[in-house]
Order: C-alpha cells, then structure tokens, then sequence
C-alpha cells in the first residue's frame, strides 16, 4: 500500500491547491475526486453537439485574487489567463446605450474616481454619490490590512440598504453596484449580506493598480488550472484520481482511515475539500466532533447560475466581454480568445439565478437571443446555428443575512481540515475564496 502524507478529498481549485502548497514542501499528496473529470464546480465538458469544450459556467477573475495568481504561477498556468492593464469595461444599459468605463488614468484610487467621473453613462448626481462610498471602502481595507477593527457595514444589512444609507443613487446602482454585486455574491443585492460585499471592494480598490483588473481564462476552465495543477502533483510523488469517491471514517474523536473502492488509506491529515452540500455523505463512523459544523453544512442555502451558450454563423462582438445591466443576463463573454477566431459562441450569464433556473431551455435560449439583439444591432444579421444551457443549481452559497455560520478550517477532529469556497475565508463563494481556504488548510496541515 502506497503511503501517503496527506489525502485530499475534492479537486476543484480549493483541493488541488492544497495539494499544490503541501506538495511544494515535499509532502506526499493523494487526490480524490469522486466526479470523472477534475475541476469541481469550474470545470469544462463537451458540448454534445458541437464537441467544442463548455465551461459549467464562465469565470472571471479579479487582480486582487493573489493567492490564486500565486497558485496559477507555482503550476505554471499564469499563460493561461488574460489580465487587463486597469478596470475597464464596456457596458450596454436597457435603452441599448453603450458607454465605457475606463480606471486607466491614475494610481489607486484616484484611477476609480476619475473613471467614474469620465463615465458618459452616469449624470452628475450619480457620480457625486460615488464620493460617499469613499470612508466604507477605506474602512473595509483598513480592516483588511489589519490597522482597525471598525466595520464597513452592519451584519444584517443588506447590499441594496447599504448602498441606499451610502447614498448610491439607483443609476450608478444598476450601472456599477449591481452588477458588481451579482458577478462576486452571485446573489441579488436585496439578499445578499452587505459585509462581504464590503470586504470585495476594499480588496478590489486597494494601492495595487491592477486589484479591480477583470482577468479572463483563455483554456477552458479544467485546462486553465485542473491539469497543470495535476502535473504538478504527480510531478512530486503525488497522485490524482478522477471517478473515485471516497469515504473518510472517523473514531475516537480522529480521522481513522480514508477507503477509496478496496484501497484504504491512515494519512497523518486529510483535507475535505468538497462542497458545503456534499460534506455529511463524506463520513461515516463516530461524527460527533464534527456535529455542528455537519448541522450548519446542512441548513447552508444555496444560489444557482445559468449560463446560456448562443452559437451565431458570424461573429458579432468585438470585444472579450460586456456587461448587460439591468437585464436577466448581466454579462455576455465571446469565446474567441479560448477557441480562436473562427468561433463565434457566445456565452451568457445569470447570476443569482434564481428566477431562471427552473425555466425551460427554450425560453432561456429564446430570451437570451432577444436580450444580446437588443445590445448588439449586428446580432440581428446573424443566425443562430446551435444553442445550449448549463445549470448550476448550487453554485454557490447564500449570503444572506442569517445564514448558517461558515466553519474555520481547523476542526475538532484530530488529522481533519476543511478546505473550499464556503470556509471563512471572509469573501464570498469564489475561486480566490477557494484557493485561499486551499492554502489555509495546507499552512494547518504544516503546523504553520
């Protein structure tokens, strides 16, 4: 029986970079991932009909994400990214008006002002309101680096009553706040608890000038990170197995024994890396010291996203990505630079999905169309040869207010850390949140 230092269970991006941090201090890691393809919930699978790799929903990250630029530089994936100079975007609101805003004038934060200022789609009044986001943001990174235990906002307050007390004017609110708050909460504002989203933007507007930089995967998602996150492991005596769901038994107290099929495993640790909704079918044995952080697993709720991929005969964007404001799919992303320009797939996103997700694929794919012809006039010329939906029912976890209390990595199980998106990391459900709990439960397993 192959001995191994440490067993991760889950390998999306909060378990292979555990495995990745262990392996780069020379521990002997086991990956199991109990799906057949490695990546979690940011993965890519054939299309069907087309054969072209889908991702389970498109993924973007942001230049304050550095644990996971450091992750994709340790497996040597930084190639497989595109990260922009500055914050810029281009957005197209309900009437069909197309602005941009563009952060590329100044050193942070003077280069957020100055492009919200510059910014045809807002009136005066929505940009003066910008100027009274200034002492919660600055509280929120103060906190971030550790110099004031003052806070941004109130646990039970909302986004939307945080942004209205702040003074956010309802244009600059659907312009900017919103769909910002969709794209890192992947909740409504109206839901979603406004100390997270506090804590995004004090990470997003800090003195780096490339922190509210977008960054957009150019591989599909398993590519992009899964793979060469494999490479590496194994590279070091490690291994990773797809297809092979484990069961971690517990007694006495601590982590027994890890069986994968006939093989059993007595690692030193095991990291859980799998999702709040998948943890109580991990265990089996005396659970006891993992109760309520079982319990609260379970009452987590949870947020969808859907994504509908438009496939047209022609191109009919211009640029990476557009947001969509105000709409059911708040961001549309062309595919060309993943798979060339022959392409001309498009793919759109609903973030807190809610009212989407039960929805007929005809009606998601017939509104989808009429939502990127109203934004783009030359999408009009253009046919529809191929149409897709992907559904992630759990995509992420709530964030509303009252929700269950996220557990910490260490736990009161002897040898058993928890890694993923929905560990306390302090930010929402996303890949930066991942990776940061990964490298969390690797620093614990190191007695770091």
């Amino acid at each position: 029986m192959t001995r191994y230092d440490v067993v991760t269970v889950g390998a999306g991006f909060a378990g292979l970079s555990a495995a990745v941090a262990l392996a780069r201090h020379g521990a002997r890691v086991l990956v199991l991932e109990a799906r057949g393809r490695l990546g979690g919930r940011a993965t890519a699978f054939p299309d069907r009909e087309t054969s072209e790799l889908v991702d389970n929903g498109q993924h973007v990250l942001l230049g304050c994400y550095r644990d996971t630029l450091a992750f994709l530089r340790e497996i040597g994936a930084e190639d497989n990214i595109r990260v922009q100079p500055s914050l810029a975007v281009t957005m197209i609101d309900r009437d069909g008006v197309k602005s941009r805003l563009d952060c590329s004038f100044l050193p942070p934060p003077l280069n957020f002002v100055a492009g919200i200022f510059d910014w045809d789609a807002l009136g005066w009044p929505d940009r003066l309101s910008l100027l009274r986001m200034a002492t919660p943001i600055r509280i929120a990174r103060r906190a971030i680096e550790g110099r004031s235990s003052r806070l941004a906002a109130s646990p039970g307050e909302t986004v939307e009553n945080w942004l209205i007390r702040n003074g956010q004017t309802p244009r600059i609110c659907e312009m900017l706040w919103d769909p910002l708050a969709l794209a890192a909460l992947n909740q409504s504002p109206r839901h979603a608890a406004a100390p997270v989203f506090a804590r995004v933007l004090g990470e997003m507007f800090g003195p780096e000038p490339r922190s509210a930089s977008l960054i957009l995967p150019t591989r599909p998602l398993h590519l992009m990170y899964a793979e060469p996150a494999r490479q590496y492991i194994e590279a070091r005596g490690g291994e990773v197995r797809c297809g092979q769901p484990a069961v971690i038994t517990l007694s006495g107290g601590r982590v027994s024994s890890v069986r994968c099929g006939v093989e059993e495993w007595k690692p030193d640790t095991v990291v859980s890396a799998v999702p709040w909704f998948a943890l109580s079918d991990l265990f089996v044995g005396d659970t006891d010291g993992l109760r309520p952080v079982l319990t609260n697993a379970r009452a987590v709720a949870a947020c969808p996203i859907v994504t509908v991929n438009l496939w047209f005969d022609r191109p009919v964007m211009d640029e990476p990505f557009v947001g969509l404001p105000g709409r059911a799919m708040q961001w549309v992303f062309d595919k060309r630079q993943v798979f060339g320009d022959s392409s001309a797939h498009l793919s759109l996103v609903s973030s807190g999905a809610a009212d989407q997700v039960g929805r007929p694929n005809a009606d998601l794919i017939e509104d989808a169309r009429a939502e990127i012809q109203a934004a783009l006039p030359v999408a009009r010329e253009a046919v529809l040869t191929k149409a897709s939906v992907v559904r992630e029912p759990r995509a992420t976890f709530s964030l509303a207010p009252g929700q269950p209390r996220r557990p910490s990595t260490r736990t009161e199980v002897t040898g058993l850390l928890l890694a993923g998106d929905w560990v306390d990391t302090g930010l929402p459900a996303t890949i930066e949140s991942a990776v940061r709990s990964g490298h969390m439960a690797a620093d614990a397993a190191r007695g770091s």
